[in-house]
């Protein structure tokens, strides 16, 4: 699948600091070494309904790595999956009256669109759940060998992943098995079914139903499940032992608990990743922004109504991105403000010396992405160069590079 168009991200003099990030595994902060070529995995959208602001702080977490693994110097080998087959894709292209490639593909566009304008580099490897079929069906097989997988007997014989298959599986949540269980129905697990060894056994293969989109298998036709999924898609074009998996925290339990389980139990490694990242949601009116509420704000929206993605990226980056907040409108209108002053500053025709708000700015981001530090450094530096002004005749322009480099915002 065709990525989008990648924006140019300047060099700045001299190499930023090694990073350190939340790992939620390890339930703290610890640095992040990756060799020369930096792998991250990033769980893509399911493109029924693209791109909400939840969507948008996401991807801008895994951007801001992405520049600061590049201003370190690293080559980055960044995938993201495309879940371009799934319930609540089907579900939707029936209720509109529509077929779900179309569907899919509409909204695979748009989510482009949007990655675009909001200038977040494109993953090496975009690849779509239905590129991946020949992939997952060699895990499919593999597991059931190894007996980490059994077909439930019945009408419609699915293949499920035993939970207990790895010893140190529950390892990246941390949850009991009661929140275990209460998520798993919540976020598109079975436990009711009949006929599962364990209520908690993750869906790998859904059997051919009449109707459904399915592919051909030596253990019978049907389409992959969620969460091998990614386990296919990344163990394919990163291999074991990636540096970062990440996502939404909505996606700890069950989707990365059981992608990485999948991963592990075909390894037999301890762990698929060096680090797992998580970003906070994002809410509107008090609420979690989600489709089944119908509280979505929409980036596609934003932009029509003539809001500059400059200032969405910035009111997304105002706060920490593992905190969970709210977008609102005084939440734009500060970050209009911000790109107002910011501009201002850096179209003087000279300025405060850089050298030290661009190291700050650099170390506040390498601490795993303090933002709010960073941006305020900022802050301060358009102050002291609207009020009081400056002699370094290089300094506005370095300040935009370096907030073009760093942040993604192009002033």
């Amino acid at each position: 699948m065709q990525s989008w168009s990648a924006p140019t991200v300047p060099v700045l003099p001299g190499r930023g600091p090694a990073l350190r990030l939340y790992d939620t595994a390890d339930r703290q902060v610890r640095p992040v070494s990756p060799g020369p070529t930096a792998s991250m995995y990033v769980c893509g959208i399911t493109p029924y309904d693209a791109t909400h602001l939840g969507h948008a702080a996401t991807y801008l977490v895994f951007d801001l790595i992405h520049r600061l693994w590049l201003d370190a110097g690293h080559q980055v080998n960044y995938v993201q999956n495309v879940t371009d087959v799934d319930d609540p894709l089907l579900e939707r292209a029936e209720r509109d009256g529509v077929q779900w490639q179309a569907l899919a593909a509409s909204q695979v566009e748009l989510f482009g669109a949007d990655m675009t304008a909001l200038r977040v580099l494109p993953p090496r490897d975009y690849v779509a759940a239905t590129e991946a079929i020949a992939e997952v069906v060699e895990l499919v097989e593999k597991m059931l060998a190894a007996g980490s997988a059994y077909i439930v007997d019945a009408d419609y014989p699915d293949i499920y992943f035993r939970a207990d298959a790895t010893e140190q599986f529950g390892y990246e949540s941390g949850f009991d098995r009661a929140t275990m269980l209460e998520l798993f129905a919540e976020r598109g697990g079975d436990p009711e079914r009949a006929g599962k060894a364990d209520p908690l056994d993750a869906l790998l293969w859904r059997a051919a139903r009449p109707g459904e989109p399915s592919w051909p298998a030596p253990f019978g036709a049907g389409r992959p499940g969620w969460h091998v999924e990614c386990a296919a898609i990344a163990l394919s074009r990163i291999g074991s032992g990636l540096d970062i998996q990440g996502g939404g925290s909505d996606l700890v339990f069950p989707h990365h608990e059981f992608s990485a389980a999948h991963a592990e139990s075909l390894t037999g490694e301890r762990r698929f990743a060096r680090h797992y990242v998580h970003a906070g949601m994002i809410g509107w009116d008090g609420h979690k922004m989600s489709k089944s509420r119908g509280n979505l704000v929409l980036v596609s929206k934003l932009r029509a109504q003539g809001t500059e993605p400059a200032a969405i990226r910035l009111g997304l980056l105002a706060e920490h991105y593992r905190s969970d907040r709210f977008w609102d409108d005084a939440t734009l209108a500060a970050a209009e403000a911000r790109l107002d002053r910011w501009r201002a500053a850096t179209a003087l025709p000279a300025g405060p010396a850089a050298d030290d708000v661009i190291a700050r700015v650099r170390r506040y981001l390498a601490d795993d992405l303090d933002t709010v530090k960073a941006l305020a450094a900022l802050d301060g530096w358009t102050t002291d160069a609207l009020e009081y002004g400056g002699h370094d005749t290089s300094a506005p322009r370095l300040v935009a590079t370096a907030v073009d480099a760093l942040l993604g915002v192009a002033l």
